[in-house]
């Protein structure tokens, strides 16, 4: 006699077929470029800029792994070359470094959702202006870009990529500005969203900061040579000293002689940094906003602790990004700290590719069981984000089936709810598991004995900033509260023609 499939077991089939659901219109309906980037610049010093954009971009490789791109410029022309692939393959012999020439340069590591792989899209963009060449690295994304492109294609202009980053070009072409840093200030203030510039002109290299910070950019000194990076690890491969985060809003002017000027462009906006940077993307040898990344996680995991304990027998990260709130939940839980699982590097981020084909094939090459260390016991996983829950399910079995006991999941940040629009690969808010699901439920469907997460305030309070007021939140934190720090015009203009087709079908229908 057959019985009836158990509530969970009825969750995770639903969950199942969403994701075959989900996945068959990804490939019929690719979304657009949504880009998390790293951004590399320096100019002054030796006629070796390239090198050092090269491997400041290596340093930057976990931001993105799709392509790469440099630009220089030597005081009379500008030199670029662009590849699809890592940075180790594309820029890695003298040739094609010597290639690239000048002691003033810009480079860009980037991935990008599906349908935007192509070499069009890979950055730096170049244009030459009437004041001179304007080459363009961003890190972000705009949530008016579909809104401003439309715009400017009706007034004649013409679009050579389907990056939202050539927006910072067409706009600065039709500035009326006297100079290259004038024409920059002015696309400016049409654009709204997150971005963090590299922009290297014939006599300058610029560095901007979106209004609320979302996006990371710091500057640095190398002798006499200025440098910006979206992360102070960049500084340590080249030997650069840090010198402080670019604030919000602000634009610096670096020139060859090692002089930088500050100009705020926007003033009185709240700065509200990308929490996700802390949670997620930035390695953890990096200074954000002037707080060590290793250190903040490892607070997340001691939170975690306190707020979502397990009995079990050992605490393991999912590596490598959940190694130091591993660290911190065993710290305060007082179990071992073991590598259940063992990663594999060379097989990339799962979260950042583009295809959820991809993805599933990737859990199994990425990791591995430690059979020696789980078999018979009650395994406490940390990671740092719970978002479709793929990779979760596929650790829960593999570690039963290496003899695990027990597979208890915590994770350090709140249940992911809402999409992101500032650069950031979160899916659709239907793709988000957490979105539709309980925490018991979302339990079922990844086959865990128990899911924990932090909670918001316990974030907030791990990261020095004490409970979240909803008022002044200290971060851009959408994903948890759906509170998002600036106009999403493009998305407002997707929900309205959204609601005319539903309505257009109840017509027809009736």
């Amino acid at each position: 006699m057959r019985t009836a499939p158990s509530r969970a077991a009825r969750h995770a089939a639903r969950f199942l077929a969403r994701e075959r659901e989900a996945e068959r219109m990804r490939a019929v309906f690719p979304r657009a470029l949504n880009e998390e980037c790293g951004v590399f610049g320096i100019i002054g010093g030796a006629d070796d800029a390239a090198t050092k954009v090269a491997l400041g971009l290596h340093a930057l490789q976990h931001r993105g792994q799709e392509a790469c791109g440099i630009t220089t410029y030597d005081g009379e022309r500008f030199f670029s070359d662009k590849k699809l692939g890592l940075v180790s393959g594309a820029f890695t012999e003298a040739a094609t470094l010597d290639a690239l020439k000048g002691n003033a340069g810009i480079g860009h590591t980037r991935y990008s959702t599906a349908g935007g792989s192509d070499l069009r899209n890979v950055q730096p963009l170049y244009a030459d202006l009437d004041r001179g060449g304007l080459a363009v690295a961003h890190n972000g994304n705009l949530t008016n870009a579909r809104t401003l492109r439309a715009d400017l294609i009706r007034k004649g202009s013409i679009f050579h990529t389907t990056s939202d980053s050539e927006l910072f070009v067409q706009l600065a072409a039709l500035s009326r500005g006297l100079s290259m840093v004038d024409k920059v200030t002015d696309s400016l203030s049409a654009v709204e969203g997150a971005y963090a510039l590299c922009v290297l002109t014939q006599d300058a290299l610029l560095g901007v900061r979106d209004p609320q910070g979302i996006r990371p950019l710091v500057l640095g000194k190398l002798g006499n040579a200025a440098v910006l990076a979206s992360e102070s690890c960049a500084f340590d491969l080249i030997g650069a000293e840090f010198v402080r985060d670019v604030r919000p809003g602000e634009m610096v002017i670096c020139r060859p002689d090692g002089s930088v000027e500050s100009r705020q462009i926007f003033a009185d906006r709240k700065a509200r940094p990308c929490i996700f940077e802390l949670i997620y993307f930035a390695r953890p040898n990096s200074f954000v906003d002037g707080e060590s990344v290793y250190e903040l996680r490892k607070r997340l995991g001691r939170q975690l602790a306190e707020e979502a304990p397990a009995s079990a027998d050992l605490v393991s990260p999912i590596p490598d990004s959940g190694v130091p709130a591993a660290i911190g939940f065993a710290q305060r839980s007082g179990l071992a700290y073991e590598m259940a699982l063992i990663r594999s590097h060379y097989s990339g981020r799962t979260f950042i590719e583009p295809s959820q084909q991809i993805r599933e094939a990737g859990v199994a090459r990425k990791h591995s069981a430690n059979i020696g260390v789980v078999r018979g016991k009650r395994v406490v996983l940390i990671d740092d984000s719970l978002v479709r829950g793929t990779t979760s399910r596929k650790i829960t079995t593999m570690l039963r089936e290496a003899g695990a006991r027990e597979v208890h999941f915590r994770i350090a940040c709140p249940p992911i709810v809402y999409p992101d629009f500032y650069g950031i690969d979160t899916p659709s808010q239907d793709e988000l598991m957490a979105s539709s699901h309980s925490v018991d439920e979302m339990c079922g469907m990844i086959g865990a004995d128990s899911l924990g997460f932090l909670s918001l305030d316990g974030l907030y309070t791990a990261l020095g900033k004490g409970p979240r007021r909803s008022e002044e939140p200290a971060f851009t934190d959408h994903c948890f509260t759906g509170d998002y720090p600036t106009a999403l015009a493009d998305q407002e203009r997707k929900d309205t023609r959204a609601k005319i087709e539903q309505l257009s079908l109840l017509r027809e229908s009736s």
